[in-house]
């Protein structure tokens, strides 16, 4: 981000860009001029294509990179668990790339602060208040005019992100971004139990115990027909490319691909923050229920001893 500072403050001292110009442009000109850095580059890892403009980490360069490398079907994209859409996934891609997209969040609020926004009819974007679930992901992906190919499909839910995947047919996806949980480390393919009313906080108070492990993600994208392609350095996305789609791309194994995260976001009783790292965040949840990814969604196995073990 600091280098996109610089060159935002470049533009205004040079009357490239005049003071009334949004912030919101000022970013996308100073991360056109990064993408334009990775433009043709091949890259040994996700991370080296990184730069942030409006996602969380370094992800908006890992997309950009991609983009160029897989021969995407459609220029569009679908993201869901976006909050306000200020920090996704998908936004550098549509005001830099104008690609068409879908967003869907929980919070009814996070969606009309969205449609208020001066970018919001300047391009091709759908916003709708949706709790998602396994059974409505398909009928919300239809009624809001997405079936078929589109170029990619980014899951951010921090529960029921393994299921609802597994759940998606409406949709056929050239590039999948999905978030992983890294307090489940690199061994076993585990994900929390399918619970509709899954809520992060309210399962466990540490906000440790949610979603799935990338080894059960990249289990789920094989039986899909996806490869695993490599993390973002924060250890929080991974990312999936359609098997007939990679051209050079390089699938990766789990064991040189997985990224441990380094964020400490643990909490104690009372909601405040513990700051615990490593494998202290594993023990904080180790007797929670997890189950075997690779059984079917009707055949719950719980692994719980496997904690002691990592």
């Amino acid at each position: 981000m600091a280098l996109l500072s610089r060159i935002k403050s470049w533009l205004f001292q040079n009357g490239t860009l005049p003071q009334a110009e949004s912030n919101d442009d000022a970013l996308v000109l100073a991360g056109r001029h990064q993408a334009t850095l990775i433009k043709g580059s091949k890259v040994d890892h996700l991370a080296d294509a990184e730069f942030k403009v409006f996602s969380q980490a370094g992800d908006d360069g890992i997309i950009q990179y991609l983009i160029r490398q897989v021969p995407v079907s459609v220029t569009s994209f679908i993201e869901f668990g976006v909050e306000n859409y200020n920090e996704s996934n998908t936004r550098f891609l549509l005001m830099n790339n104008n690609w068409k997209g879908l967003i869907m969040d929980g919070g009814e609020e996070h969606m009309n602060y969205v449609k208020r926004q001066p970018w919001y009819w300047r391009y091709d974007l759908t916003a709708v208040a949706a709790f998602i679930k396994k059974e409505n992901i398909n009928e919300l992906f239809k009624r809001n005019g997405f079936s078929g190919p589109v170029g990619i499909l980014s899951i951010d839910i921090d529960g029921n992100d393994y299921w609802v995947w597994e759940a998606i047919k409406e949709v056929e996806p050239d590039i999948v971004i999905a978030e992983y949980n890294s307090v489940f480390g690199s061994r076993y393919a585990v994900t929390i139990p399918y619970d509709p009313e899954f809520n992060r906080t309210q399962a466990h108070y540490s906000n440790l115990y949610w979603g799935t492990s990338l080894k059960a993600l990249a289990w789920l994208g094989e039986k899909k027909g996806y490869a695993f392609v490599g993390c973002n350095q924060n250890g929080n996305n991974a990312y999936f490319v359609k098997k007939s789609k990679l051209g050079l791309l390089r699938p990766l194994s789990i064991e040189n691909g997985y990224v441990e995260s380094r964020y400490r976001e643990s909490r104690d009783r009372s909601g405040q923050l513990t700051y615990l790292s490593g494998n202290e965040r594993l023990k904080m949840i180790e007797e929670m229920e997890l189950i075997e990814a690779q059984l079917s969604s009707e055949t719950y196995e719980t692994l719980c001893s496997w904690c002691a073990e990592s």
